[in-house]
């Protein structure tokens, strides 16, 4: 990407305007250089719906990258974790410019950023091509080892589980450093993009931290 883009980006993924949703209630943090809206009279919400998009029937199926088209525009895709409620874990903070953070007795620490406005790194109906734009971005054009990875895709208990494809680089103590897993996904027809982020001291805390924090996290489609 033209250095021009990245710049304008900065802003976008750091602290752009951000919604995440965390223990069933979503919550949006407004874009600081945005103008401040109008006073409005308070109104029934009246949802937004898309012509001839049938937003259950796309959560009710996988989402592979291939099928990120299906995704309406605008709305972005959230997630759900309650990772505070497994023994060990904590939250540092919550929807601070889109990201929740927690921190585990261990030592291990995870977060989830939810971003919206992703255009100038958007590759049209390519959700590929869009996430390893991000992660170039992210890493500095660092895309060795990025492999594809599954996560849960929408919620409920009494419906069939599907999965939602991200792509993510992980690492070993034995290469030096933190253990560390990064998953992400340019959502391209939305704009919008889930980022995932794992470290922890050594390899054995992060193989349990790994199982703990997945296991409670869900890609949450738009309704």
């Amino acid at each position: 990407m033209a250095g021009n883009v990245r710049r304008r980006l900065a802003g976008l993924v750091a602290g752009g305007a951000t919604g995440v949703l965390l223990a069933g209630c979503s919550v949006n943090v407004p874009d600081p250089a945005a103008p401040a809206p109008m006073p409005s009279v308070s109104t029934l919400a009246t949802p937004t719906i898309t012509p001839g998009h049938d937003a259950a029937a796309v959560a009710g199926k996988d989402l592979p990258l291939a099928a990120g088209g299906t995704l309406a525009p605008g709305e972005p895709v959230t997630v759900s974790t309650r990772l505070e409620e497994v023994p060990g874990w904590s939250v540092v903070h919550s929807a601070l410019q889109g990201e929740n953070r927690y921190k585990k007795t261990d030592g291990c620490t995870f977060a989830v950023r939810v971003s919206v406005n992703q255009g100038p790194l958007v590759v049209a109906g390519d959700d590929a091509a869009s996430t390893k734009e991000l992660f170039s971005y992210l890493k500095g054009g660092a895309l060795d080892g990025l492999k594809p990875a599954s996560l849960r895709w929408g919620e409920g208990s009494d419906k069939p589980q599907r999965s939602v494809e991200f792509l993510g680089l992980e690492s070993s103590a034995a290469v030096g450093g933190k253990p560390a897993l990064v998953l992400a996904r340019l959502f391209s027809a939305p704009a919008s993009s889930v980022y995932i982020s794992l470290s922890c001291p050594d390899d054995a805390t992060f193989n349990v931290a790994r199982t703990e924090a997945l296991s409670r996290l869900v890609v949450v489609p738009p309704s």
